[in-house]
Formats: C-alpha cells, sequence, structure tokens
C-alpha cells in the first residue's frame, strides 16, 4: 500500500514557497509538496526533528499570505535535503486558504494530466 492511502490529508505538489522561522529564518524555499496536514520543503539548513517553526506560506496566485505554526516531523539529510513539517491545528482562515489553494491546484494539476 502506498503513502498516499495511509496520509490523512491528500498531498499536492506545488509551486508556493514558503519562509520559515525556527533556529534560523530562512526566506523563498520551494515547497515540495503540501496538504492541510504539513508540508515538505527543500532547503540546504536542516531543523532538528521535533523543532518548532513557525512558516509563512505565500500563495501568489490567490494573492494570500497564510502564517501556521509547525514542528519538524522528519527531515532528509541526503541531497537533495529535505523537511517534513507538520502543522499544528489550523484556524479557520488557515484551513479555508490552504483548502482553496489545494482544490484549485488539484483542478489545475487535472486538467494537465
Amino acid at each position: 500500500m502506498s503513502d498516499e492511502h495511509t496520509r490523512e490529508h491528500v498531498r499536492i505538489e506545488t509551486d508556493a514557497l514558503v519562509d520559515y522561522t525556527g533556529s534560523e529564518v530562512l526566506l523563498f524555499h520551494k515547497i515540495e509538496n503540501l496538504s492541510l496536514g504539513g508540508l515538505s520543503i527543500r532547503t540546504p539548513t536542516l531543523e532538528p526533528k521535533g523543532t518548532q517553526v513557525f512558516v509563512n506560506i505565500n500563495f501568489p496566485d490567490l494573492n494570500e499570505t497564510v502564517e501556521v505554526e509547525g514542528e519538524v516531523a522528519w527531515v532528509k539529510h541526503e541531497e537533495p535535503k529535505e523537511m517534513g513539517i507538520k502543522f499544528m491545528p489550523l484556524k479557520d482562515r488557515q484551513a479555508r486558504v490552504l483548502q482553496r489553494y489545494i482544490d484549485e491546484r488539484a483542478r489545475f494539476l487535472s486538467k494537465t494530466d
């Protein structure tokens, strides 16, 4: 069984960018994939698993920005270095914006297949 079948939230590939604050402030990192539960980013600077971070996700297509609190859930130290961030419970506005972006991105991706 694939990971997609065991995930609580559907993940989508995205072109959105994220800034995050953990032990450092890092700007303009590409999100690899995104769901209502969290995101995966490629970054040269990794935080240790369990680190609390604040992510600022920029959705230029929606003209929206969402800031959420998260925790580093996993880290991949091999190149390309990646980090998975699990969101803490989302507020209503955060969830609405994320869901709107996910829905629009899913529609776009289904048209390009």
